[in-house]
């Protein structure tokens, strides 16, 4: 007999935001239901909301049409930002020295699965 599969993942790879900001916004919606979660990123004002509504939406429909769960039931089991790779640029600056600048990425990951009854 095959295995009843709860949960769906989407994966946002090389955001140009900073984790430590994308995690400001995480911290909001982890453990949610999807319908709270997607009420809540739409009224927070902050650079990171749009851009993990995409990614939690890309869960919702990854499960409804890969594993057949019902969007109405799913919560936020897992929900995490990790570092992606820095592009490195420099500033001039006086005396014909340099600064560096670090644009930071972030890889945004988001789990949903089935709510228990």
């Amino acid at each position: 007999m095959a295995e009843q599969v709860t949960s769906a993942k989407a994966t946002a790879k090389t955001v140009r935001i900073p984790a430590r900001k994308a995690r400001l916004v995480i911290d909001l919606i982890r453990g949610k239901s999807v319908a709270e979660a997607i009420g809540i990123l739409r009224f927070t004002p902050r650079a990171g909301s749009p851009i993990i509504e995409k990614v939690l939406l890309s869960a919702v429909a990854n499960a409804e049409n890969n594993f057949d769960l019902d969007g109405e039931n799913l919560i936020i089991s897992d929900i995490f930002a990790n570092e992606g790779p820095t592009l490195k640029r420099f500033r001039p600056r006086a005396k014909g020295s340099a600064s560096p600048i670090n644009k930071r990425t972030s890889h945004i990951t988001v789990v949903v699965s089935e709510a228990t009854k």
